[in-house]
């Protein structure tokens, strides 16, 4: 154990000056058993260390063949190592030089043991959720409407919310906000997304009803129409509908809904599109119009990131292209938009990489990073900027 004349003479051989120093002077020495695999460090932003002082926690996410995320409740973060040349030690209770009084007027030493070390900690980095694989494990076994007597349901892959926050690398809230875009719903405590016909299903009767009833469709009574369609449905799945394609209202004491005119057209765009793999785009624009509730309109700009245009074929043509499934990795992402058309305009490729924007970060950026830019009849257009297996 050093005292203060050894501390002292190391000062001066270091030649540095005991009033430039702290008063208080730690000596520190390896405790017992000290191991470098013990502790992890992990690095927190200024928001993240309130939220670990307010008592909250924070998760860590991934199967097996996943790369490990850090959740709060809100946010996703993704888990690197980094190395540092510093070595970093654990020493209990050790304060730092703003919590020290150094009423003393002269130096004095405090022994203190280390009880781990390491190089290296976990650097966090804000990123997008991995919500794809909700939806798909969801779709193991949608909900395809009531079980008569006689059948027997389906009690394979449902999962709870427990379940979901167990497997899907995002954090609750994001869970919950994608869980709504994806139209899903509680059905006796599982979270089932409903199958997609079963789902048309339900918009054609609303749809129906409102045409038959002569009402409007910015405003559908909910009881009448929970009593004229609850012979025909669950009354839990016909409001879930007018959740999903609704917005709801309240005015005098009765509930109201109006149907959102781009979720309704698109909905019906979708059950054209998927049953065939190209659709001559007149036909579909004629076809899709008739296909609408009376009084709502169809644009093609209602089907931006649902469909894509070709209007370098003869007769030009439509066909579907969700981008719900497309990879969610950047690159991966560029590699297969660009295997299926060479050449993309700003205008066609935007409703595709917009979702893949961090904080601050426009689409013109990313295409600046992952595309070549040149002029192709007077319109920008945009290549991939390495090979790509078509």
């Amino acid at each position: 154990m050093r005292n203060l004349e050894e501390v002292t003479a190391t000062l001066r051989i270091a030649k540095l000056e005991e009033d430039d120093l702290q008063k208080t002077i730690h000596c520190l020495s390896f405790g017992q058993n000290v191991s470098s695999s013990d502790y992890c460090l992990m690095e927190l932003d200024d928001t993240l260390c309130k939220h670990i002082e307010a008592g909250e926690s924070l998760v860590i996410r991934g199967d097996k063949n996943e790369r490990a995320v850090l959740c709060s409740a809100d946010k996703t973060y993704d888990l690197k190592m980094a190395d540092t040349s510093n070595l970093l030690m654990f020493v209990p209770g050790c304060k730092t030089p703003d919590q020290l009084t150094d009423s003393q007027d002269n130096s004095h030493l405090v022994h203190t043991q280390i009880w781990g070390f390491c190089n290296s900690y976990w650097e966090l980095r804000k990123q997008r959720p991995k919500l794809k694989k909700l939806k798909k494990i969801l779709l193991e076994n949608p909900y395809e409407g009531p079980v008569f007597t006689g059948q027997e349901e389906n009690t394979e892959h449902r999962y709870t919310m427990l379940d979901l926050l167990e497997r899907i690398q995002a954090s609750e809230e994001e869970i919950q906000t994608h869980l709504q875009a994806i139209h899903a719903c509680q059905i006796d405590g599982y979270w089932r997304v409903l199958d997609f016909d079963y789902e048309i299903k339900l918009l054609s009767h609303v749809a129906q009803l409102v045409d038959s009833e002569s009402w409007s469709f910015n405003k559908i009574p909910l009881e009448t129409c929970l009593v004229e369609l609850g012979p025909l449905e669950p009354k839990e799945m016909i409001e879930h509908c007018l959740n999903c394609y609704g917005k709801r209202s309240i005015e005098n004491d009765e509930v109201f809904y109006a149907l959102d005119e781009d979720k309704v057209c698109q909905a019906m765009a979708l059950v054209l599109l998927q049953n065939a793999s190209k659709f001559n785009l007149r036909e579909f624009q004629e076809v899709w119009q008739q296909s609408v509730p009376e009084g709502m309109g169809t644009r093609l700009d209602q089907l931006k990131s649902l469909a894509l245009v070709d209007c370098s074929s003869s007769p030009e043509t439509i066909s579907l292209l969700r981008v719900e499934d497309l990879p969610e990795d950047t690159q991966e992402r560029f590699n297969h938009l660009f295997s299926l058309r060479e050449k993309w305009t700003e205008t066609d490729i935007t409703p595709y990489i917009r979702d893949l924007c961090g904080e601050k970060q426009t689409t013109g950026a990313l295409l600046t990073k992952y595309a070549r830019s040149s002029m192709q009849n007077g319109v920008k257009v945009f290549n991939s900027r390495r090979p790509v297996a078509i």
